[in-house]
């Protein structure tokens, strides 16, 4: 489904300060399922989302979704086939639109710019429905600027706005890290309810091992740019991993959500 060959990408080449992120990586996404990418800081994780997702372009190979070569579209063509979730509540939304406005928003990705009205009233009926799926209120409180909502309801909405169009692709960049832990237990639900729902792909990167083992099909580390963990999930237990990272990483941030 997601297929990345050869990939590679270096910062601040040719100075004191380079840095070698990836060296002729290679990853293969199962269609349908949720992996985890587990790893320290600075192991690669976010460049690897940012090239994907098309914010930074790789120095060489070829990033391959469903088929089609997309090295060449722009961040914005490829939001039409990937949605992402980031770890600042904020980020997925517009804060000073209100609920329906973003809901709205989402609705239109990938549509070329009109003088049309943002919000199409014949719409709002599946809006709200949408809305009601999360439990949260959010279908009473259309017209609220997002400003205004808590870090939950934000990354609720933000987790709603980027499933909307069903992607063939999604990417949850630590989307729980900045709330409480009961927040945090209720947004990997409704997550896995949406993936499971629409069969959306899925990545996620996580610091919670226990996220990892409860919430994905299969299971990635990284070090310094490469794999070097690799299994489904139930073929490892949550002490096997901190194992495996505590002899491999020197960072133990890892451990703690554990």
């Amino acid at each position: 489904m997601l297929t990345i060959n050869n990939l590679s990408k270096c910062f601040y080449k040719g100075t004191e300060n380079e840095n070698i992120v990836f060296n002729k990586f290679n990853l293969n996404i199962n269609s349908g399922e949720c992996t985890a990418i587990l790893g320290s800081n600075g192991c690669g994780k976010s460049t690897l989302f940012n090239i994907i997702s098309g914010i930074l372009s790789q120095d060489n190979g070829d990033i391959i979704l469903s088929d089609r070569n997309i090295n060449n579209l722009k961040e914005n063509e490829r939001s039409k086939y990937i949605g992402r979730v980031h770890q600042d509540p904020s980020m997925g939304v517009s804060p000073s639109l209100t609920i329906l406005e973003n809901i709205s928003l989402s609705d239109k990705k990938g549509q070329k710019f009109s003088l049309k009205p943002l919000v199409n009233k014949n719409r709002i009926e599946e809006y709200v429905s949408k809305l009601k799926t999360l439990d949260l209120g959010l279908e009473n409180k259309l017209n609220t600027e997002v400003k205004f909502l808590s870090g939950g309801q934000r990354q609720s909405l933000s987790l709603l706005m980027a499933t909307f169009k069903k992607p063939e692709l999604l990417l949850l960049d630590e989307h729980t890290a900045a709330l409480d832990p009961k927040t945090s237990k209720l947004i990997m639900d409704k997550t896995q309810e949406l993936i499971n729902t629409h069969k959306i792909t899925t990545m996620m990167i996580s610091h919670n091992i226990r996220d990892a083992i409860n919430y994905s099909d299969r299971i990635i580390m990284l070090k310094k740019g490469e794999i070097i963990l690799d299994v489904k999930n139930g073929e490892i237990t949550e002490k096997e991993i901190i194992k495996i990272y505590n002899s491999k990483n020197e960072d133990h941030s890892l451990l703690e959500a554990i």
